[in-house]
């Protein structure tokens, strides 16, 4: 994804790269999810201990986007041999509805199906308008009616 111009506000005028994320990308990645107003748990399951991890299982499927040296976007993908999982995506809103948050989850979910996995899903809030459109928008579909239980360790 290669784009030129002068608008900061065009899509039109970066040069932007998805690349594998790295430790090193932690404390930007948390400043990013904080940017955008997720709901992280820096003390919990997005400590850097607990990502680390998770980034040793799936260096190929935790992906981020970079404007020269700094990162713009990120996806977290996972899979569990059988059906591959898509979460965690954030654009930094300066360079929102660029193409960039499409790009990521299409770079993920191919990566996912390289591993052969043939079901690809995203976890997205239900109240996240933008993101269950732009997911509809990439063939995704909500029709799948389940109930999410949770049980934390706290």
């Amino acid at each position: 994804m290669s784009q030129q111009g002068r608008d900061p506000q065009a899509a039109s005028w970066r040069s932007i790269a998805i690349r594998p994320a790295r430790a090193e990308d932690y404390d930007a990645l948390i400043a990013l999810w904080h940017a955008v107003g997720s709901s992280i748990e820096p003390e919990g399951r997005e400590a850097r201990e607990a990502f680390l991890h998770q980034l040793s299982r799936f260096p190929d499927l935790f992906l981020v986007a970079t404007d020269g040296d700094r990162i713009v976007g990120v996806v977290l993908g996972t899979h569990d041999e059988r059906k591959g999982w898509i979460s965690r995506l954030a654009v930094d809103p300066a360079y929102q509805r660029q193409g960039i948050a499409a790009a990521l989850v299409t770079a993920c979910g191919t990566a996912i199906r390289a591993r052969g996995i043939g079901i690809v899903t995203a976890l997205v809030e239900s109240d996240n308008a933008a993101s269950v459109a732009l997911f509809r928008k990439l063939g995704y579909s909500d029709e799948v009616r389940v109930v999410y239980f949770r049980k934390a360790n706290h």
